[in-house]
């Protein structure tokens, strides 16, 4: 029976590349762990750094992301506003250098990110290649970079350092969620640079991990609904049980991701998969 994980999904990595940095945001809580990370990627020989996910819109956070200048592009994982509320007061910072995200709504100075071949718009010392990876939002994307030989996967959210992450209904889907950890599940032996928590040695023991978790999840699902759970609440109540109920409404966004998914493989998981939407957004875990 799948419990709730707050234990990381692979071993710790045992240090972060010489060329890369990490600047936590003071934003500590129950759903953005330690707080957000930002990356700032600066490999010798480059001619500017890069930052991955400005985080939240906190001066101090910022000023210290702006002092590892010169920055040439700032790359954002997901719209979530905990990685994205300082975009606009860095990009000022910065002197307008570009802010790309899949989300138009957060790209400044450039073309929002899309396709395979998508290539770095200055030059960055290293090769940056964009991983789609839909499910924990719809905008979600990962990012592989390798300098002389040494690569990383930037998770963003899809996988956390700490725990699992929520897929946040509706704008999260559990079927992309899942197509995306297979894909992630190739980068073996890579270490994964989450949104929040600590570096893991092996992204691709972690996407393994939390797809076994999430099928878990998935069968105690049926399990609830089969057994007479009307509504996305009352699967909580029996599925999370063993979760702080203070996590409880961001489980209520992944059981509705769950229902969707099983009402469109024909699973009967109708009467709650119908119950109406709570409006909201999602963060991290469980």
């Amino acid at each position: 029976m799948a419990g709730h994980v707050t234990a990381p999904a692979a071993a710790l990595a045992d240090g972060l590349p010489g060329w890369v940095t990490l600047l936590r945001a003071p934003n500590p809580g129950p759903m953005t762990l330690d707080g957000t990370n930002t990356w700032v990627l600066s490999p010798p020989g480059g001619r500017h750094s890069i930052v991955i996910d400005p985080g939240p819109d906190d001066a101090g956070h910022l000023t210290r992301i702006a002092a590892h200048a010169p920055v040439g592009l700032v790359l954002v994982t997901h719209g979530h506003p905990d990685h994205t509320d300082g975009v606009r007061r860095l990009h000022e910072l910065l002197d307008g250098v570009p802010v790309l995200a899949a989300d138009p709504a957060h790209t400044l100075a450039g073309a929002p990110l899309a396709g395979s071949s998508w290539t770095a718009p200055v030059d960055t010392g290293c090769r940056i290649e964009l991983l789609p990876t839909p499910g924990h939002t719809g905008d979600s994307v990962c990012f592989l970079v390798e300098y002389a030989g040494e690569q990383v996967v930037f998770t963003g959210d899809t996988i956390l350092g700490r725990g699992t992450t929520v897929v946040a209904h509706p704008d999260g889907d559990l079927g992309d969620y899942l197509a995306s950890l297979e894909l992630l599940s190739a980068y073996r032996e890579i270490p994964a640079l989450p949104g929040h928590g600590p570096a893991l040695a092996d992204c691709g023991a972690a996407a393994d991990f939390y797809l076994a978790h999430r099928r878990a999840r998935l069968d105690q699902v049926r399990a609830a609904v089969a057994g007479g759970a009307g509504t996305a609440a009352e699967v909580v109540a029996r599925v999370y049980a063993d979760v702080d109920r203070a996590l409880w409404p961001a489980a209520e966004w992944s059981v509705r991701a769950q229902l969707a998914h099983l009402a469109r493989d024909g699973a009967d998981a109708g009467a709650a998969a119908r119950e109406s939407d709570p409006g909201v957004g999602g963060l991290d875990q469980p």
